[in-house]
């Protein structure tokens, strides 16, 4: 038995490695606990399991991940589903392939002690965005559920300082905060806020962070792969959010802060179990909810939005 053994064992470690197809997906922002699943799959080996080499990348600019998708600078990006909406307007060809966080995020978030206690004191005043189109988009549906005209509030583009322009009184409330995030930030710095929800406020609920690639040149055995890397890791968080959290926070010293910490605690209940299962209902809903709202005139089918990757096509 010896004899035969040896021979096979000197075969196995002499067999070259198994090559890694070469993946790179954009963020919507710098690395922090809304990654939690990628960033899991990453470091627990979940991507290497499954034949990927992946590289992640911040943009520059929070407009720029759908645009590299589309370029074909970028595999993968994460993007917002809303965003999706409004790019196939704009010609970028993409398509959601997968799901990230499945619930909305994004809130208008207000000083809790200062002059706008309810959405109709916004007018007449300052609101800021980030993300150009997407946010000013829920805002005015925000305002018109309440009555505003969006005419009546002046937005302005404060890029990535969200918190800080409003704390430091620039603008009376910012459209694009996230939930678990900014007022975590501005609590651990003095300032109490509060948030108004835009599926609360006349905006259909849909999913806050997807992932989207180019419809005609996406990898789609490539992308099924990476989904499934990630399901791996979002069951893991599901199930030890605690253990989770401290593989998150040793990828990098940076990220072990306090307002990642809070953060996290706010954020993994909200990932997205099932990356790949996608829900037509929800995005015909905020296509008709658009159409309504006068943003757009006529209405995208779900089957031009999103793809489920893990179904073979039909020859």
């Amino acid at each position: 038995m010896k004899n035969i053994l040896a021979p096979l064992a000197l075969t196995l470690i002499a067999a070259p490695a198994l090559a890694q197809d070469k993946m790179t997906v954009m963020l919507d922002w710098f690395v922090n606990p809304d990654h939690g699943p990628i960033i899991l799959a990453q470091e627990k080996g979940y991507f290497t399991d499954a034949g990927l080499e992946v590289e992640l990348v911040s943009p520059a600019d929070p407009n720029e991940p759908p645009r590299m998708v589309a370029a074909g600078r970028v595999d993968l990006a994460v993007s917002y589903q809303p965003e999706l909406h409004l790019a196939q307007r704009e010609g970028l060809d993409l398509r959601r392939v997968g799901t990230l966080v499945e619930t909305p995020l994004t809130c208008l978030v207000v000083r809790a002690d200062g002059p706008v206690q309810e959405m109709t004191d916004l007018k007449g005043r300052k609101v800021g965005f980030a993300v150009a189109g997407v946010q000013e988009m829920l805002l005015d549906a925000m305002l018109s559920h309440n009555g505003v005209e969006p005419a009546e509030v002046e937005q302005i583009n404060i890029g990535w300082s969200i918190s800080p322009a409003l704390m430091s009184g620039q603008v009376d409330g910012v459209i694009g905060a996230f939930r678990n995030f900014e007022l975590n930030q501005m609590q651990i710095e003095g300032h109490e806020g509060r948030c108004f929800y835009p599926e609360a406020e006349g905006v259909p609920a849909y999913d806050e962070l997807i992932y989207v690639a180019h419809a005609e040149e996406m990898d789609r055995d490539m992308i099924a792969r990476f989904l499934r890397a990630t399901e791996r890791a979002a069951a893991d968080i599901v199930n030890d959010p605690a253990a989770s959290g401290e593989v998150f926070f040793a990828s990098d010293a940076e990220l072990r802060n306090e307002l990642n910490t809070r953060a996290w605690e706010d954020t993994w209940p909200r990932f997205a179990t099932r990356p790949a299962a996608v829900d037509h209902g929800r995005y015909d809903r905020f296509e008709a909810f658009m159409q309504a709202s006068g943003v757009v005139e006529t209405v995208i089918p779900a089957a031009d939005l999103v793809v489920d990757v893990t179904v073979q096509a039909k020859p």
